[in-house]
């Protein structure tokens, strides 16, 4: 019996690991992407629209 209660508890562990990991992955995310200033999203918005138009 103890044995099922030690994988159990190994596999909350992971689970919670895995969580946190997303977490911290989704929050570098996000600061790369308030990291623009609004003109320089207007020029990348620009720049693929223009790209965009050339396959067209």
């Amino acid at each position: 019996m103890a044995t099922k209660f030690g994988w159990w508890k190994w596999l909350g562990l992971a689970g919670i690991a895995g969580v946190a990991a997303t977490s911290v992955a989704i929050t570098r995310q996000e600061r790369r992407r308030q990291a623009y200033s609004p003109d320089e999203i207007r020029e990348r918005l620009h720049r693929r629209l223009a790209e965009v138009e050339e396959h067209s």
